[in-house]
């Protein structure tokens, strides 16, 4: 799903590309950011203390949401000075891209180089030693996993719209929704192996997230009814 918004939203418009590689690069940055902080953190801390080191675990996921936040924010602020660069030089004195476009397209950036991260660490734990499951543990690992990869680049991009929009019209509440959502389905996950805990909550925030920003860009029941009767 995530690879078809790339594909029929993004992929024939150079500018929109351009746009999403940068958010992937700002998300890059937060990343690299918050993993130094805790790798310091751990090195500096007590390895055998496992109470410590699952707090300082929980620190680091609970900081890495917020300054990926924080960058959400920087690149908004990127994004509105590059509007008003595109306005200044097109001839019609229009930009060729609008805000809530691009808030669709940063939150795709985000959300794809978060998955391709997700990615990465799983095929990194499939290379072993082990076999999923093993210990009586649950074997979904794998399974789960995709799942919760694939809710996290949409819910990105769904947050991305409704931070944008916060940030344009000054609602700052909906600039705390996404913050506190991201960091609830960030939580969330310190309840696997029990994957119901994670997942369910994670999908009902995506449903939900879904609804706000299609209402946000202009949507309605009656676009809604026309899209899925295929009317024009």
């Amino acid at each position: 799903p995530a690879l078809g918004l790339f594909l029929f939203t993004i992929a024939r418009d150079p500018l929109r590309i351009i746009i999403l590689i940068a958010g992937a690069f700002f998300w890059l940055v937060s990343l690299l950011l918050s993993s130094l902080i805790w790798f310091i953190a751990v090195k500096a801390s007590d390895p055998q203390d496992e109470p410590l080191q699952k707090g300082l675990l929980i620190f680091g996921v609970m900081f890495s949401v917020l300054l990926q936040e924080a960058f959400r924010f920087l690149y908004y602020k990127l994004l509105r000075k590059a509007i008003e660069g595109l306005v200044a030089l097109s001839e019609d004195g229009c930009s060729p891209i609008s805000i809530q476009q691009m808030a669709y397209v940063a939150g795709v950036g985000f959300g794809l180089m978060s998955g391709a991260f997700s990615m990465i660490n799983l095929l990194a734990d499939a290379l072993g030693p082990g076999t999923v499951g093993i210990h009586g543990d649950s074997q979904l690992y794998f399974l789960t996993s995709a799942f919760m990869t694939m809710v996290l680049i949409f819910l990105h991009t769904f947050w991305g719209i409704l931070f944008f929009h916060g940030c344009e019209h000054r609602h700052w509440w909906e600039i705390m929704a996404v913050v506190v959502m991201h960091l609830a389905v960030s939580g969330s996950t310190f309840c696997n192996p029990l994957y119901v805990g994670s997942l369910v909550p994670s999908y009902l925030l995506m449903a939900t997230a879904a609804a706000w920003a299609y209402v946000l860009s202009g949507g309605s029941a009656q676009n809604l009814r026309r899209f899925l009767l295929c009317k024009s």
